[in-house]
């Protein structure tokens, strides 16, 4: 009862609500005049019949016919009573039946269902409430970042004008208030200037807009814009934008990295302070058809195989795990011992025939420009004629024709790039290229999470996603890290050490048995040990620089954080 009070108490703040009520009981007050002038009139009836009724009766005539029950135990035998009683019946039809029932639903009972629906879909959020992520669209990348602030507990609001959509994500168990995105109110009643961070990820228009209009309320709260093109990241900055991102070059450089070709035999994927990850493929290589343990990788170079990348499959390291020609290793240590790996290994069967890239958009291009940095040959291959750059580079035609990829190089290329705007296309496109070229390798993008399991059953052997790579970013700007991502589903971050492996060895602490993540590095005293042997003992003002896949985290964060057992973990890293 106290919530229903409390509840209608709320709604009879609104003008409008009480508008609708005040008309609402005038009808009823008209109503209530009827009843009461039909019972009189019916007192004078009767006393002109010869009958005498209590004032009672007559408010139980008059009932019984206005709402048609009309038991007929009270009749009148004069055709002046039986007019009366017509009027009366006609009156309670119109009042009780139709004129009543509609008045209240229009006027209460609408507008009570309504404002139900806005309580469900708040405009505003509690005066107390401090770092929080407001995030502008509720989009891919929003979906993947939502994913991640929640395992790390972070508190978030998604900005919905529509009520209607607004509600439906609500439904889904989403934070989410009502607002328009380029009204200053709106932020102000989500307390940005409190925020830890407002994420803008609509087009470069409305992130400028958005931009701006936060920087009339706070100076302070960082703001992330995503750019969508390269000539408005000068204008989001002037607007007011702290970071701002173009994803879709991020997006083309790491699938650009992950390719066979050129002199270099290993990538850099990330670093973080002295400590370097690279991918490397060993196709060609002696290290095919050996066990990690047999590589002797380790002894002739330093460098720690933390894992091993299979058409999609992340496997960590251990010493019977075989090296296949198919096989991508996951790398960690320091540059020079990156430099030994490359020069052991640079001179086997390097591939110099170019690299296939399916698809002239953003990402392709921005894939292409970084293939031309590391000196890699590669073929764009375009199906609208206005995209074409250079005729040297580009083959314009549509990827699903036989003829064009012959054209482009298909059968010679040691990596094949999917890089368009639609993941159906990309799995049609990876399902075609694997079958001409089963052992070639094929990188591809996927602009959805979801489809990257299929993505890796249609053939790929990496996938790098857009909302993925989105997500990490924009995370990792909120922890205060530079920006980078390993590779899909393969995360690095740091921790401090659990309280209760404190002053016990690595290899006793069983953090990789228990999680499965590997601990790369051990940061002690501003000084960073990369590839700890298992005897290293840990100190409580440790931090760990660990690797898994984003499973593994998660279980990391479960056994360890959720106890009080470790501090917050946070990505660890830096663009390469």
């Amino acid at each position: 009862m106290k919530f229903l009070t409390a509840q209608l108490s709320a709604f009879l703040q609104i003008k409008q609500a009480r508008k609708n009520v005040r008309a609402l009981l005038k009808l009823v007050g008209v109503l209530l005049a009827l009843v009461v002038a039909f019972s009189i009139i019916f007192h004078v009836l009767k006393q002109a019949e010869g009958e005498e009724y209590s004032w009672l009766t007559g408010f139980y005539w008059t009932l019984t016919v206005m709402s048609t029950l009309g038991f007929g135990d009270i009749t009148f035998q004069s055709d002046a009573g039986r007019a009366f009683s017509m009027v009366v019946l006609l009156s309670g039809v119109t009042f009780l039946l139709v004129l009543l029932p509609f008045t209240f639903i229009q006027f209460f009972y609408a507008p009570w269902i309504e404002a139900q629906r806005q309580l469900r879909a708040p405009r505003e959020l509690p005066e107390e409430t401090r770092d929080h992520v407001i995030l502008t669209r509720y989009d891919a990348v929003a979906v993947s970042l939502i994913e991640r602030l929640e395992l790390y507990h972070r508190d978030y609001v998604v900005i919905e004008p529509e009520l209607s959509r607004a509600l439906e994500l609500h439904d889904l168990g989403l934070n989410v208030v009502t607002g328009d995105r380029d009204d200053r109110e709106t932020y102000r009643r989500l307390r940005a200037h409190r925020a830890a961070l407002v994420v803008a990820s609509d087009d470069d228009f409305v992130n400028t807009n958005i931009a701006f209009t936060i920087r009339e309320l706070t100076k302070e709260t960082p703001l992330v814009s995503l750019a969508r093109d390269p000539d408005s990241v000068d204008v989001l900055q002037l607007a007011g934008a702290s970071h701002v991102l173009e994803l879709a070059q991020m997006l083309g450089r790491s699938l650009a990295r992950r390719t066979l070709g050129g002199e270099t035999r290993a990538n850099i994927v990330g670093r973080f302070d002295g400590l370097v990850i690279a991918e490397a493929p060993v196709l060609g290589t002696p290290l095919v058809g050996k066990r990690i343990a047999d590589s002797g990788l380790r002894q002739a170079t330093g460098l720690s195989i933390v894992g091993i990348w299979q058409r999609g499959h992340f496997t960590p390291a251990s010493p019977d795990v075989l090296i296949e020609p198919s096989s991508v290793l996951v790398l960690a240590g320091t540059e020079p011992q990156l430099a030994a790996f490359d020069d052991l290994c640079v001179i086997y069967n390097t591939p110099d025939d170019p690299v296939l890239i399916l698809g002239g958009g953003r990402v392709g291009r921005c894939a292409a420009a970084a293939l031309a940095e590391r000196g890699v040959p590669y073929r764009i291959v375009e199906k609208n004629p206005a995209m074409i750059k250079d005729p040297d580079l580009y083959v314009l035609g549509s990827a699903a024709d036989f003829s064009v990829l012959e054209r482009a190089g298909i059968r010679k290329a040691p990596t094949t790039i999917v890089t368009t705007n639609d993941d159906a296309v990309n799995i049609y496109l990876t399902i075609y290229c694997r079958k001409l070229r089963p052992n070639m390798q094929i990188v591809s993008r996927s602009n959805l999470e979801r489809n990257i399991s299929t993505l890796h059953r249609a053939g790929a052997d990496l996938v790098m996603s857009y909302a993925s790579m989105g997500a990490d970013a924009i995370f990792n700007v909120l922890e205060q890290s530079e920006i980078f991502m390993v590779a899909e589903g393969l995360d690095v971050f740091r921790s401090r050490v659990p309280r209760r492996v404190v002053g016990s060895s690595l290899a006793e602490s069983g953090i990789r048995e228990r999680t499965g993540c590997l601990v790369l590095a051990i940061e002690r005293d501003d000084q960073m040990q990369v590839s700890p042997p298992p005897t290293t003992t840990l100190e409580g003002d440790d931090e760990l620089i660990l690797i898994g896949t984003t499973e593994a985290e998660r279980r990391f964060m479960t056994e360890y954080r959720d106890r009080g057992e470790a501090g917050r973990a946070r990505p660890a890293g830096a663009g390469a």
